[in-house]
């Protein structure tokens, strides 16, 4: 019988969070029964496994005592730690895999008691946001002392944990997973009448780097006018996108279409030429580990043209596989953008190149393997 894992994600699963619903579907050898408070999109993510622990009736009260009165991280209260501890115990796992650290820290006050191994998983923002808080920098601590491993997405997220005062030897490094059987890969060539299709996929918000891909575009579009710029996704910056885009002159040039499914999605990755995503640091300290939606356009053959910043650097080698810049850098993100367009033969090179690094880097069958192999770390289970 295979061994258990139990599986806590607070809210399964919001649609931007493929990334991880592919994970948690792909395991062989170890069982995954997922614990959440909420479950959401249940035909967009079904799973046969899902223990509900909702939230306690007092929950607003403590929320509101922890956050407003005494500034400090939000936890789980002692009923409901008490029912998810029974909860696991009853699944028979032998690890408990708590999904992004912030949700680690909420859940310390059930961390404290468990009796089975925790590992818990840090995607970007959540070793970044609040960890400048007292409170919140301590709490981290206390979750990270508790914890087996600690799995990270970026070997910039595990040096901003080492500076915290993560024990290096509990960090293990763990990639975004893209199933490559599921996207299709094709070489790209310039497009001969300067038709550019320019992409960027991501949520509407500022670690994105949005405003960036708006400004460098615009300065694309007067070398290639046939050029069109499409923001896939939704988010608090869709006004401020058509509001510059209208200043920048470029409005009829860009689209907008909200939040795609896979399926829409792929059909937009079919036609692209170019992937944008100049990511950058957040005012409140928000910062990316590697980028999902960029890594499956690299998948698809679509070279990425991003910035210096988080994980990127570890997935795109710049100048092989895709063109990085500085972060907030519009005009250098326009000349890299000009550079690639004129010059057909390392455009295409390079969308060869994306591909290779992705299937080398970020294959879901390798790094699948790899965390069930962290599982049996953590359980004793290896020999």
């Amino acid at each position: 019988m295979n061994p258990v894992v139990a599986s806590y994600i607070v809210t399964f699963l919001k649609p931007e969070m493929l990334h991880v619903y592919r994970q948690v579907t792909a395991l062989r050898r170890w069982k995954n029964v997922v614990f959440c408070k909420k479950r959401e999109n249940h035909e967009r993510f079904p799973f046969p496994d899902i223990r509900l622990v909702p939230k306690s009736p007092f929950h607003q009260l403590r929320r509101w005592w922890q956050k407003s009165v005494r500034d400090e991280p939000i936890t789980i209260g002692a009923s409901e730690s008490r029912r998810l501890l029974a909860e696991i115990a009853a699944s028979g796992a032998k690890v408990l895999h708590v999904y992004f650290g912030h949700i680690g820290v909420h859940l310390l006050p059930m961390l404290s008691k468990c009796p089975i191994p925790v590992i818990v998983s840090f995607h970007g923002a959540d070793a970044q946001v609040d960890l400048d808080r007292p409170k919140h920098a301590a709490a981290t601590r206390e979750m990270i002392s508790i914890a087996r491993l600690i799995l990270v997405r970026s070997e910039s997220i595990g040096a901003r944990l080492r500076e915290m005062g993560c024990p290096p030897e509990k960090i293990r490094i763990h990639r975004t997973g893209i199933p490559l059987e599921r996207i299709a890969y094709r070489q790209r060539t310039a497009p001969p009448d300067g038709a550019w299709k320019c992409l960027q996929a991501c949520r509407l918000i500022e670690k994105k780097g949005l405003e960036t891909t708006l400004r460098a575009f615009a300065e694309f579009h007067r070398h290639y006018p046939a050029a069109t710029l499409t923001i896939a996704g939704e988010g608090p910056m869709r006004e401020r996108i058509h509001t510059l885009a209208a200043e920048l002159g470029i409005a009829s040039e860009i689209c907008t279409p909200g939040f795609l499914t896979q399926e829409m999605l792929g059909a937009l990755l079919a036609e692209s030429h170019l992937f944008l995503h100049p990511s950058e640091l957040g005012h409140d300290g928000d910062q990316e580990g590697v980028p999902n939606s960029m890594l499956e356009a690299m998948a698809a053959g679509i070279p990425p043209l991003a910035t210096f910043h988080g994980g990127i650097p570890e997935a795109v080698e710049n100048g092989i596989s895709g063109l990085l810049v500085a972060e907030r850098d519009s005009a250098g993100l326009a000349e890299a953008m000009l550079t690639l367009a004129s010059d057909p033969s390392r455009y295409a090179a390079m969308s060869a190149a994306a591909r290779t690094r992705v299937a080398t880097q970020f294959d879901i069958t390798a790094t699948v393997r790899a965390l069930e192999e962290f599982y049996d770390e953590a359980a004793g289970l290896t020999t």
